[in-house]
């Protein structure tokens, strides 16, 4: 039986939620990896298991008690309450400071990264043959992904699909982003800028009582292929979360080691020293999204000058990001106290 939440413990889950939120929303993080760090990963990943026929059965059933109990609701909403929460609050805080001091954030996500691995490593006494096996091969599929340069833009409802299934890996698998998953995939403007511009015009255009979208074209199949992911999404949610639970359940010291070895190779996607390459047309001007924000393509890395004073400030927040980190750890082992 799972003892009742406290309101203190609501309180810490909606902000769990938050930090999951702005995670997710910059490519190379993972909101996995804050719910892995955080020590609910686990339990996420059986909460959505429950979302399966059983909890639809109930809830048509009329029996939405039974369902509440069964799906472990209240954990959800109020996680998902500080995603939402977050795209409206910390997500645009994190968008300003990557404007303006892009190098610092990136190095403060590098430093939380290398503070999220110590502290799961740390923990961990299960390396054997196996298992270090496992770590090397989720190292070199994390790197090898760091590295991959983007597909183009492709509208393809089954290809669109494939990309919902992918966008959701970032809440469910530490150390691989969804956002930057989609940028590879050469989709993420057309999914996650110019799909949702769109719902949000023809929301206000409903709001007015204005109709006119149902006779443009172009904004149905972005609306059908916005549709589309979604489900993708849906499915990719379901399926990860029963496909991992049974990892959890059956290999859990293999699985822990591949997704140590998937974070440590996801640094490379974090690199602070790196120059943002935008898309370009023929003529060498640089392509704008649906937002009049230049379109990302990949990331070009390089070393950085030890002269500079923005390196030192970088390798400031790196230490401050892994400091962040053993604070969580310390606030843990003090909470069990």
């Amino acid at each position: 039986m799972r003892k009742p939440r406290t309101l203190w413990d609501k309180v810490y889950l909606v902000i769990k939620g938050l930090f999951m939120g702005a995670a997710n929303k910059v490519p190379g993080v993972s909101g996995g990896i804050v719910a892995f760090v955080w020590g609910f990963y686990e339990e996420f990943i059986y909460s959505l298991q429950k979302v399966n026929l059983k909890a639809l059965k109930l809830l048509f059933n009329g029996r939405f008690k039974a369902f509440y109990q069964y799906t472990n609701a209240t954990f959800l909403i109020l996680l998902i309450a500080g995603m939402l929460i977050s795209y409206f609050s910390v997500s645009r805080l994190l968008d300003f400071f990557l404007e303006k001091k892009e190098l610092y954030v990136w190095a403060a996500f590098f430093g939380m990264i290398i503070g999220s691995i110590y502290y799961i490593s740390k923990d961990f006494k299960g390396w054997n043959k196996k298992t270090i096996g496992a770590g090397l091969i989720g190292l070199i599929v994390g790197i090898s992904i760091s590295f991959l340069s983007p597909a183009t833009e492709n509208d393809n409802l089954i290809f669109i699909f494939f990309c919902g299934i992918i966008s959701v890996s970032g809440m469910t698998l530490p150390g691989l982003s969804g956002s930057f998953i989609l940028i590879l995939l050469g989709n993420y403007v057309l999914l996650l800028v110019d799909s949702v511009n769109s719902l949000y015009d023809t929301f206000s255009e409903v709001f007015n009582g204005d109709f006119s979208f149902l006779k443009n074209q172009e904004r149905l199949n972005i609306l059908k292929i916005l549709a589309v992911f979604t489900l993708g999404s849906a499915t990719g949610l379901v399926t990860l979360s029963h496909f991992l639970g049974y990892l959890l359940k059956h290999h859990k010291k293999v699985t822990t080691a591949i997704i140590i070895g998937f974070i440590t190779g996801s640094l490379g996607v974090l690199w602070p020293w790196k120059k943002t390459i935008f898309k370009t047309d023929t003529f060498g001007t640089v392509l704008l999204d649906s937002n009049k924000d230049p379109i990302i393509l990949n990331y070009e890395r390089y070393w950085p000058n030890i002269s500079d004073m923005d390196t030192w400030g970088a390798i400031f927040f790196i230490f401050f990001g892994i400091f962040i980190l053993l604070s969580l750890d310390w606030y843990g082992r003090n909470r069990k106290t």
